[in-house]
């Protein structure tokens, strides 16, 4: 396969130029209203201003939380040395746990407005999440930054301007945790479950999805391997969220 050197703009008016990037995140934000508008049907415990103000709230906890995450986890320096880099989302640089912090806090500060409970929120919410991270990692891939290893695999990526191939890691975490996770987790829900193992099934398979594809991604240069000559930031910030949605789980079914 050869990498097809998307350009990352994807209409330019002249006065405005539209990426591809940010065209994936809105195609994120649209699935996860379509599927909460389908849930809430569903459930009918949610009126049509709670699924728009959900939206609205994980949508600034997701861009928030995930370019705040990845100045403080992964590109302090570049931040320290240049403020208004911050800004620059047009060129990728969001953190998923950065993002994922700032979801938690957007769900706590809806649940003091609507008076609901944490977790059945966030039950709620993780189903919509799957597809948004697949979109987001699609876009990723036409920015052409989070790559895979050099190989010589045939699942490799011939990328021209490189002269190597590379794993294309970016379509192999949209599979994996865009569209298995967003399958099991629908499934799963799909039924009444004991509150927070939903939320616990999410924190588990993200946290070991990432953890495996990060063997054969390449770490950030500015980062490199944290020890071992293998662990990553990635993994690092993934082992957290395992550790917790077992808690969850463990916890859940002694309700």
């Amino acid at each position: 396969m050869i990498y097809p050197n998307i350009n990352p703009i994807a209409l330019d008016l002249g006065f405005v130029q539209i990426y591809w990037y940010g065209i994936m995140y809105l195609l994120a934000f649209l699935s996860a209203y379509l599927l909460a508008n389908y849930r809430a049907k569903q459930l009918n415990s949610w009126n049509k201003q709670q699924i728009e103000d959900l939206i609205f709230y994980g949508a600034i906890g997701v861009v928030a939380g995930g370019r705040l995450g990845y100045i403080l986890f992964y590109n302090l320096g570049a931040f320290i040395a240049d403020p208004l880099s911050i800004f620059a989302l047009q060129n990728g640089g969001m953190s998923f746990h950065g993002g994922f912090l700032g979801v938690a806090l957007a769900m706590w500060l809806f649940n003091r407005k609507y008076n609901k409970n944490f977790f059945t929120t966030v039950d709620f919410v993780v189903p919509l999440v799957p597809l948004g991270l697949g979109f987001g990692r699609i876009g990723n891939f036409i920015n052409g930054e989070l790559w895979g290893k050099i190989t010589t695999s045939p699942f490799g990526m011939f990328i021209q301007e490189q002269g190597v191939a590379r794993y294309p890691s970016q379509l192999y975490e949209a599979f994996l945790e865009g569209l298995v996770l967003f399958v099991v987790l629908w499934a799963f829900s799909s039924k009444y479950r004991t509150p927070m193992t939903t939320s616990a099934l999410f924190l588990i398979l993200y946290g070991l999805f990432r953890f495996i594809i990060e063997f054969v991604r390449v770490p950030d240069i500015q980062l490199g391997y944290l020890a071992f000559e293998w662990l990553t930031m990635g993994q690092l910030l993934s082992l957290p969220m395992i550790v917790l949605g077992a808690f969850l789980l463990l916890k859940a079914k002694r309700l």
